[in-house]
This record gives structure tokens, sequence and C-alpha cells, in this order.
């Protein structure tokens, strides 16, 4: 056994917090799961061999779920189970009964994706985003925004992990870069980012059946942050008549440690916008006060080793949430298997400083972001690096802090 490792003040990954991801090392290259307290990954696959037996409700301990390659076979657990785990994880660290060779430093890790993914959705559920937007693409918010959140299924394929590069993609675009003009096919010039949360379904739903919004807590496994890549130009080509494609389609990348729901719960809190009038009852939650998460998001850009704040925003302002979002996407009868992935759209606010891409920052690369360095940005150019962050709490009244770590990427040229 050893002692448990000191917590920096700066780490998100406190004892509040016990997320879940997916490692291996230069002295054992196969995937595992782990977990993370501080500036170390917790092999669970060697703390749960020497685990009590009696921890999973008398049932023995997961260790076999935990050498699996990913998360999926314990995120498919009954949630009191999967509670029974975390809660031991906690203990262990509580009672410096973990082994020492459990213990692995972060910066000796490999990190890789922490879920099998066989499905990505990606919303369109920001008001101030479909605000901020609308005007550039020459119309109103339409209907129906306001009755039910809007999705499209996206690539699953092209999800990858942090910190992963971006390729620029190639595809056909307007050689005026908008809505008119002559289509050509070449490398995007309207690269973007989008600052977004994702969560991982863990029970699923059947083919065929819907999803009772009170019990939608028991179908999410946890949250990463996600940047939803965009290329502009080749968007502003796909959007009519069918909706985005390679212009979406190319890159999402994804935090590679997965904070639980049970973590979040004491930062659930009432979302911004009330809009009972227009929802379905399938879509009403009726615990408004924890109808959401306080989760901060920032985005940062890293060009020419020069750091650059660009948003701060939070879950909190997205129109439709996540527990109305998961219902909504099972409300069809597609099913939901566990593993899925939901990334809730772009989270706007209100203010310049909490627009959640550049191609609102930025009105389109017409008004550019000006720095104290005197540069600019427009849109992203090659060996630019994006980092998302993502954090609960403050630290101060009693407030737990938890963060999610990063999802960063950087851009390549295309190929």
């Amino acid at each position: 056994m050893s002692p448990t490792p000191e917590v920096p003040a700066n780490s998100p990954f406190t004892l509040h917090n016990i997320p879940f991801g997916v490692i291996s090392t230069s002295s054992n290259t196969t995937p595992r799961c782990a977990s993370a307290i501080g500036d170390h990954a917790i092999d669970l696959g060697i703390l749960f061999q020497k685990a009590e037996p009696d921890i999973m409700l008398g049932k023995p301990a997961p260790y076999q779920d935990f050498e699996q390659q990913t998360l999926n076979a314990f995120a498919g657990l009954p949630s009191g189970l999967r509670s029974n785990v975390r809660r031991f994880i906690l203990d262990s660290l509580l009672n410096n009964t973990v082994p020492f060779e459990a213990f692995l430093p972060l910066d000796t890790v490999r990190m890789h994706m922490p879920m099998q993914i066989s499905g990505y959705s990606d919303f369109f559920c920001s008001l101030e985003h479909c605000q901020n937007c609308s005007p550039m693409t020459g119309g109103n918010i339409p209907k129906n925004f306001y009755y039910s959140p809007s999705v499209y299924n996206g690539r699953a394929s092209s999800v990858v992990v942090s910190p992963d590069p971006i390729r620029r993609p190639k595809g056909v675009m307007y050689d005026t870069g908008g809505k008119e003009g002559n289509p050509v096919y070449g490398a995007s010039l309207k690269m973007d980012f989008e600052l977004e949360m994702g969560f991982f379904v863990s029970k699923p739903v059947p083919w065929g059946q819907s999803l009772d919004i009170e019990k939608a807590r028991d179908h999410i496994f946890g949250f990463v942050v996600l940047n939803d890549w965009s290329s502009r130009d080749l968007q502003a080509y796909e959007m009519t008549p069918l909706g985005p494609f390679h212009s979406k389609g190319f890159a999402t990348s994804i935090s590679p440690w997965i904070v639980t729901l049970e973590a979040l719960e004491p930062f659930a809190c009432e979302p911004k916008h009330n809009h009972d009038s227009t929802t379905f009852e399938h879509l009403r939650w009726h615990d408004r006060a924890k109808g959401t998460f306080d989760i901060r998001l920032t985005a940062k850009l890293i060009r020419n080793g020069i750091t650059y704040d660009l948003v701060e925003s939070n879950l909190r302002y997205m129109y439709w949430t996540p527990y109305q979002q998961i219902v909504h996407h099972a409300a069809g009868g597609c099913g939901l298997k566990t593993g899925d992935l939901l990334g809730t759209g772009t989270i706007s606010g209100e203010k310049q400083g909490e627009l959640g891409c550049l191609y609102e920052a930025t009105r389109d690369g017409n008004s550019k972001l000006q720095f104290d360095d005197g540069s600019e940005l427009g849109y992203l150019e090659d060996g630019d690096e994006i980092i998302l962050e993502a954090w609960c709490g403050d630290g101060e009244g009693g407030r737990a802090t938890i963060g999610f770590g990063h999802s960063r990427g950087k851009l390549l040229p295309s190929i």
C-alpha cells in the first residue's frame, strides 16, 4: 500500500471528482481502465484485483471490467453498482489502501479513447448561438427551435481524443466563401472550433422504445469537454438542402477523462431559460432547480507560442438541457447504446466574451478579434492549437472544485 499522493491546488482531479479514463504506459502498452487523483492515474485493474468481494453488493470485484480496453462494460452496469465502485475508490484513497504499483504519474501515461462509440449526435440548442448565427445565414430563428431540441447525426468514426491533432479538411465550397458564387473544391479557408460538452450513454434504450425524462439520469454515464471542429465555408455550401456533412464530419475532439453524473450532482442548478409554454410533456423536466449543471467552460488559442483567451461560457446557458436532449433523441424510437456520444451543441452566452465559436465572435471573419499584443484572429490558421477546459465550483464557501482536464488539438495543413 502507498500514501495517497497530494493533490496540487490547481488540479482538476480532486477527491470530489474520481473521473474515469483509459490509459497505457511504455511498460504496458495495452489500454486499460483508470481513474485519476491529482497528478496520478490509478490503474483500476490493479486496485480491484485486491479489493474485497462485497463492494459490488455481494458480487465479485469488477477487475475484469477494468482490464477491458474501453469503459463500456463498466458504464453499462446499473448506476448503484457504479456508485459503489466510485465510493470504494474514494475510500481507498482516503484510507491509503491503494497499492503502490497502481499509482502512475499522469505525465508517463498515454490517454486513449475512453469509450467505444457506436453513435454520435450533435445538438443545436443554445438560443444565444442561434440568435447570433441567424442574421448571418439570412433568416430568423426557426419556429421549431422553441419546441424541441435540434440535432443531427454526426460521424462516430472521426471522434478523436485529446491531444490528437486535426487535419484541415477539403471539400466543396463557394468561391465567395459564403452562400453564393461558383462551387470549387479545395482546402477549407474558414476553420473554426465549437465550445461544447459531450455526454456518454450508460444504460441503453432499446430500439423502438422511448425514455421517460424522470429516468434520464439513469442513462447518462458522465460528461467530457467536446470541440466539434467546423469548416464554415464547406458548411455554407452544404446547409441547403440537407445540412452539414464534410463541414462537421472530419473531426470532433473530446477530453479523455469522463466526469460522472454522480460527481456533478452537487453542481446541479436551474437552467437560465424557462420555456414551459412551448415544451412538450415528454420534455418537461419537473425539478427545474436541478435541471442542468453549473459548469464553466473556457476556450484558449495558442498561436506561435502565445496563449490568448477566447471564450468563457456556462452549460446552464443552454436553452435545451442535456436531460431534454437525451430524451428527445430517444423519442423517435432509434434506440441508444452504451457508449453513444451526444454533443450539447455550441454553448454561448449573451456577451461578446461568451460566444462559443469564431463564426459568432468574428461575424464570419468580418470583425476580427483584437488582442492586446496587436495580433488579430478571424479564423484558425495551420499550426493554431485550441484548448478547451471546464470546471465546477470555486473552492470558496465549501464548494468543491472539480475539473474535466483538457480537450486540445492542433490544426495541421490539409493533404
